[in-house]
């Protein structure tokens, strides 16, 4: 078994989600539980397909995911890699050891089916709440890399591709901190700025802040 963390958004509050693993025998089968929604079981298929790809042969065994905490619905795509992850590790493929303060590291990531990793929305709350629930490393996309490196407290690893993660983990690869001085100048806002495209859900609230908006332009 193993224990991968990552975070999820309920509206602009982000919140700890660990995804459990386990690989045993059995019939092959691959089971999502805690409340995912339809594009978190959709995963299954990206993630498999995504490890093929990246040259690891997916186990034909019995494979259950949890996604807790199993009361609160799991929304969008930023699950997969951390999953791929999760899997890796219970295969035996990944461990831990050469890789510090995996405890304090959250993985985020839309896979695509060569293993490419997509940027996403929402990347922004989820680091801001990530430094005061103890998270200190990120390993996220690396079109996300920008935004995330406004909040100076953590580590932002940022990958391309699933294989840079395997190699990360394994310590085969160095992934340093992107740096994005010449992007940052004095017309960008002091403190990181959030609109509604980083609110995931709530669509009923945003509508309504968006008609009464309008009355004012």
């Amino acid at each position: 078994m193993s224990i991968v963390k990552t975070m999820a958004l309920d509206g602009v509050n982000g919140y700890l989600v660990e995804i459990q693993i386990d690989v045993c025998g059995g019939l092959p089968s691959f089971d999502m539980v805690g409340l995912p929604d339809i594009r978190v079981k959709e995963a299954k298929e990206r993630v498999r397909t995504a490890i093929k790809n990246s040259g690891i042969p997916f186990p034909s065994r019995k494979i259950v995911v949890n996604l807790a905490p199993a009361d609160k619905r799991k929304e969008g795509t930023f699950f997969d890699l951390p999953i791929a992850i999760g899997i890796l590790k219970a295969m035996g493929e990944i461990n831990w050891t050469k890789l510090k303060n995996f405890e304090s590291t959250i993985f985020l990531g839309e896979l695509s089916l060569d293993g490419k990793i997509n940027g996403m929305n929402g990347v922004l709350p989820i680091c801001i709440e990530a430094i005061h629930l103890g998270i200190r490393r990120v390993v996220l996309p690396k079109e996300n890399a920008a935004e995330a490196s406004i909040i100076k407290e953590l580590e932002i690893i940022a990958v391309e591709n699933l294989k840079d993660v395997i190699d990360y983990i394994r310590g085969e690869r160095k992934i340093y901190k992107p740096i994005f001085t010449e992007e940052i100048n004095e017309n960008h806002p002091k403190e990181p700025f959030i609109d509604f495209s980083e609110v995931k859900g709530q669509e009923t609230v945003k509508r309504a802040l968006e008609i009464a908006a309008a009355r004012f332009t």
